[in-house]
């Protein structure tokens, strides 16, 4: 048996199916990943505002673009988690 065929041969648990009963958790996970997006929108129109009366104001807007550039690290993790997870598992 060689090591290809012996790895081929290891289960797979993240593979596997819900258990029943589990509509539960799935729907929890739903109404989290909806809220994530959603705080994802909300954050990207606040630092946007943020941007906009700081250069109403005369201001700078280095503040509130580094803000907007951490708002959009976290919807791309956001958006991602999916993914990151099952290359994880």
């Amino acid at each position: 048996m060689g090591l290809m065929s012996a790895l081929a041969a290891v289960p797979q648990p993240g593979a596997g199916e819900a258990f029943p009963g589990s509509e539960g958790i799935l729907t929890i996970l739903n109404w989290s990943a909806w809220t994530a997006f959603a705080v994802c929108v909300f954050g990207v129109i606040i630092a946007g505002v943020m941007m906009a009366v700081a250069r109403a104001g005369g201001g700078g807007s280095n503040e509130h673009t580094s803000r907007l550039a951490w708002v959009m690290g976290g919807c791309v993790v956001v958006g991602s988690a999916g993914a990151l997870v099952g290359a994880l598992v």
